[in-house]
């Protein structure tokens, strides 16, 4: 439970650094970034929560998610005004904040003993809802719904960790996997021009 908690306040941190770089790129000033970092650090984890009735929400019962959030705007802001940002930077944090939060969103999900389907739909949306909101609200087409590999590597990375597990390997070694794996399809995405088959009208 510790390693989960730990892993789950490191994609709240990853995510709103990748909200807030996405703030600057839209031009918002310093609340716009805190806003758009919430949103995308809570947003998928807030869903899945409602959805499973779990309450109080889960940055409601701890505020150390809100202070991770500030933390992370906070080394943001400081980072691009000392030095200059990479070009990948929200691409890579995306990456590994959608890794991080599908996986955990899965296991809460597991945790309640759920089917493996709904503990994959659960993952999936805990890992993509905060990114899909926060491109809504940046003005851009969702990552989520566009041909590079986005929903479908969390979908594969989450359906690893469930048919690993269910080969004997431990549960914390799964989770490492799964995780590694949707980064590395998500990245491939990212450099490598993968995508799944578009749906291309006739006439």
């Amino acid at each position: 439970m510790l390693l989960l908690y730990v892993l789950d306040l490191a994609g709240v941190a990853v995510f709103a650094v990748s909200g807030a770089l996405a703030a600057g790129h839209a031009g918002l000033d310093w609340l716009g970034v805190v806003v758009i970092a919430s949103v995308t650090a809570v947003g998928g984890g807030t869903l899945r929560d409602l959805l499973l009735d779990r309450h109080p929400v889960f940055w409601i019962k701890d505020t150390r998610y809100v202070y991770v959030i500030l933390a992370a705007c906070a080394f943001t802001i400081a980072w691009v005004h000392l030095l200059p940002v990479p070009e990948h930077a929200l691409a890579l944090a995306d990456a590994l904040g959608l890794g991080l939060f599908a996986i955990t969103g899965a296991q809460v999900a597991e945790e309640r003993r759920l089917p493996a389907v709904i503990v994959l739909l659960v993952g999936t949306m805990t890992g993509a809802a905060g990114g899909l909101l926060r491109d809504v609200f940046t003005a851009h087409v969702p990552l989520l719904l566009s041909s590079g590999i986005y929903g479908s590597a969390a979908i594969a990375g989450i359906a690893a960790y469930l048919l690993l597990q269910a080969g004997g390997v431990p549960r914390r070694w799964a989770f490492h996997a799964a995780v590694l794996l949707i980064v590395a399809l998500r990245l491939g995405g990212i450099f490598g021009g993968w995508h799944l088959p578009v749906l291309r009208l006739q006439g």
